[in-house]
């Protein structure tokens, strides 16, 4: 089995067949949309290809290690994975192949008019080996 996370984004990837912002879903379509994601979820879970995912919420700071003392914070200038990335799900399948066949399915998912989205998902493997150091 391989571990693969399946992102979604805000932008920064091609635009989707059905183009229409979230924002401007009915109810009815945003809610269908969430059922499509929670079946697909739920039926990986039976064949033991989930592992986990989430929606991200749209705030977010960067914050790094300035040595000493409080650690700097900003909201910017730099694109922020609160604006590009929406969320994610790890899958875990026997092969690429199997991997390339979800993530096109969940490409698929209901959006406006309740017409599939089609919109471009990144598939990226996710690391299995453990890095070591030597002095």
């Amino acid at each position: 089995m391989a571990k693969y996370l399946l992102l979604k984004h805000y932008r920064g990837a091609p635009a989707s067949v059905n183009d229409v912002p979230m924002d401007q879903w009915t109810p009815a379509e945003l809610a269908a949309h969430l059922q499509y994601m929670a079946d697909f979820a739920a039926r990986l879970q039976a064949t033991g290809e989930f592992v986990d995912h989430l929606a991200l919420a749209p705030q977010g700071t960067f914050v790094r290690s300035d040595g000493t003392g409080r650690p700097p914070v900003t909201d910017g200038p730099f694109a922020e994975t609160k604006d590009l990335v929406a969320g994610w799900m790890v899958i875990d399948v026997e092969t690429y192949a199997r991997a390339l066949e979800l993530t096109a399915e969940l490409s698929a998912a209901p959006g406006a008019g309740g017409k599939p989205i089609q919109e471009w998902l990144e598939l990226r493997p996710l690391s299995t080996s453990t890095l070591t150091v030597t002095e």
